[in-house]
């Protein structure tokens, strides 16, 4: 495929599910709004997409996801007033939260269809159209500098044209049974032209040592492919967009897979390495003046 000039305007953010490792705190908010330090994590998502120069951004709900929407919302004429009230020092408050519903263009779908990270894809065909467009987790990250994962993604497929798939180096044994591995022809450092995509081989079976994590960068075909995944889907399946990877892979459709250069990838999916990214997190906040860091050294446990 030759290189493209599209320009990527659009991403999708599955952002449905229950959040069941970090209940009951989930039962009422969504894990998408767990806060690091003093922003949810799907916030961070959205000002890299945004950065990255994303124009719409579509996030694929449920019925319990109201936060989310109100979150990305102007904020209340009862907030305003507050902060106003409180003189000089609120206003920059003030000003960052405005700013937050004018971040990009937001579209809601609400999930419908089998269990599985392949159906908040399918669900957004309509708005995506015949657009490539990044596809981006709402629980996990690669925070990447000075070059951000999303731009290394589209500046690959302007070289290339196709779908390109974000990667990190697995660095443990135990990644090898986490993560999906890309495998095929090294184009040059860091870069693989991928001939297959396995899951979770672990470490003696995975085709390279590059996980495929976070975020990726689709062309529009794959909603053909996720077509064809769902056909050959047996009942009580999950449907997974990996499905429709392998099946592109089989008809030679060209896929790179990166490792993100300068990068550095936050599971906040799970209690632990949630927990990791706050403290990490909080240590390099402006805020904080270093003084997080001075009781984490004097604390005694």
């Amino acid at each position: 495929m030759k290189p493209s000039s599209k320009k990527i305007r659009k991403a999708v953010i599955p952002a449905a599910g229950f959040g069941t490792r970090f209940l009951p705190q989930t039962k009422a908010m969504p894990k998408e709004m767990l806060p690091i330090v003093d922003k949810p994590i799907i916030q961070y998502i959205v000002e890299e997409l945004v950065e990255a120069g994303i124009e719409d951004i579509v996030i694929v709900t449920g019925y319990h996801k109201r936060t989310i929407e109100d979150h990305f919302d102007r904020p209340s004429m009862e907030l305003i007033e507050n902060l106003r009230m409180g003189g000089p020092k609120k206003l920059p408050l003030l000003e960052e939260i405005e700013k937050i519903s004018e971040l990009a263009n937001f579209i809601y779908v609400r999930q419908k269809g089998p269990y599985g990270n392949g159906t908040p894809l399918l669900n957004t065909r309509e708005l995506i159209g015949e657009e490539p467009f990044i596809y981006a987790f709402s629980d996990d990250f690669i925070a990447a500098r000075p070059k951000s994962r999303f731009r290394q993604l589209i500046d690959l497929y302007n070289e290339f044209g196709c779908s390109i798939l974000a990667g990190i180096k697995a660095t443990k044994d135990e990644d090898y049974a986490r993560y999906g591995f890309a495998g095929g022809k090294t184009i040059r450092n860091g870069l693989i032209d991928v001939r297959t995509v396995i899951e979770k081989p672990g470490k003696n079976n995975a085709p390279s040592d590059t996980a495929i994590v976070s975020g990726y960068l689709f062309t529009p075909d794959i909603f053909e492919y996720l077509d064809r995944a769902l056909e050959n889907l047996s009942e009580g399946e999950e449907f997974y967009y990996n499905d429709a990877l392998k099946l592109m892979l089989a008809d030679k459709k060209r896929m790179i897979a990166c490792e993100i250069a300068g990068g550095k990838y936050y599971d906040t999916g799970n209690k632990l390495e949630y927990l990791k990214t706050v403290v990490e997190f909080a240590l390099e906040h402006k805020d904080l003046n270093g003084e997080f860091r001075s009781f984490l050294k004097n604390l005694r446990v």
